[in-house]
């Protein structure tokens, strides 16, 4: 195999394949990325770690012999890093790959490309209608809910759950859930968990024009230039509509603004806080173990006569007005001990105070 390809251009898949590669154990054939030069001067890069993988189809190369090579994905992006703007040679020569440039040539040892994993195929599976741009927005506006290292696996990830009439997005932690609900008919009910990374990258990599394909094990997203897969989360999601309150007694309209600047004052010295809500003002205190205090105040017209006291972690409330879009929001009250509701429009996080 043997091609030549513009730095940038080749600086750029090698950057958008890197969350995919096998980091811990590099004698793996999964920390290589996967090339396949065709006669059509078109260039095919795979890489996966077996839970995720991504192939990226690169175009309006100069192929000088086609053919297949492997190559470790970190060491390759850190040497076409420090390469000048201009082509870049990539030639197997000796059971190695030979990567050059004017006087600069360097060599990485590969492995035999035929025993790169297979990646899952959209061939024969059906196809989940979602509008792409409503697909990527819902995904941001819940992943900050989605738990990490969770010895529940279903709280690693999200759940998209096609309704007949709906779509909702869902996300929880066990301390929060946040679900965004969008409506559409849809021909067949379906649910799928997908893990936090995939929907990490699942935003980096897609804006719109995408077709989204599934089986019992897999999810796999296509556009013009990249294929993503993700192994889906084989598990039973929580009944999330059980922890969404059918009503709440009281419902304020809130400036985003004034709540996010009054909360990181009261960051500076814990995460923790505690609100009274009264009937013109919003009182923020500190909760911290330590002798250090901070407080702030807003006034806004809360329409609660007697004092209301609860106490919350303020990143969740962070997270959730760090993916609005409007000036203002609607905070759901019951009682200080039950959890509490923030909302804008159909998107909502529910979100357990702190007991004090």
């Amino acid at each position: 195999m043997q091609f030549e390809i513009a730095k940038s251009v080749l600086e750029n898949i090698l950057i958008h394949t890197q969350p995919f590669l096998e980091k811990k154990d590099l004698s793996q054939i999964t920390s290589h990325l996967y090339f396949e030069a065709t006669a059509s001067n078109t260039l095919t890069v795979k890489a996966t770690d077996y839970e995720i993988g991504l192939v990226i189809e690169a175009g309006n190369i100069n192929v000088i012999e086609p053919g297949m090579a492997t190559a470790n994905g970190k060491k390759l992006l850190d040497i076409v890093r420090i390469l000048s703007d201009g082509n870049v040679n990539l030639n197997t020569k000796d059971g190695m790959l030979d990567i050059t440039q004017g006087h600069s040539d360097f060599q990485l040892p590969m492995y035999n490309a035929q025993e790169f994993p297979a990646f899952a195929s959209i061939e024969n599976k059906p196809g989940v209608e979602i509008d792409s741009g409503l697909l990527i927005n819902s995904l941001k506006k819940i992943t900050p809910a989605a738990d990490t290292n969770n010895p529940k696996f279903e709280l690693n990830g999200a759940l998209i759950d096609i309704k007949s009439d709906q779509i909702n997005f869902v996300a929880t932690d066990t301390r929060r859930l946040a679900i965004i609900a969008i409506p559409q008919t849809n021909g067949s009910e379906l649910s799928l968990i997908i893990p936090k990374k995939a929907i990490i990258e699942i935003q980096k990599l897609f804006t719109s024009n995408i077709d989204i394909y599934y089986d019992a094990t897999h999810l796999l997203i296509k556009s013009d230039q990249y294929t993503f897969f993700t192994k889906l989360i084989n598990g039973k999601f929580p009944d999330y509509n059980r922890i969404i309150p059918a009503s709440t007694r009281y419902n304020l309209t809130l400036p985003k603004s004034d709540i996010v600047n009054a909360i990181k004052q009261i960051t500076t010295i814990s995460n923790d806080m505690k609100l009274t809500l009264e009937s013109g003002r919003i009182l923020f205190e500190s909760l911290s173990d330590e002798n250090n205090k901070a407080t702030t105040e807003i006034n806004v017209d809360t329409g609660i006569d007697s004092s209301f006291v609860f106490a919350v972690n303020s990143r969740y409330i962070l997270d959730f007005l760090g993916q609005i879009d409007q000036t203002h929001f609607t905070l759901g009250l019951n009682e200080p001990n039950m959890p509490f509701m923030l909302q804008e429009e159909e998107f909502k996080t529910i979100v357990m105070p702190i007991v004090i």
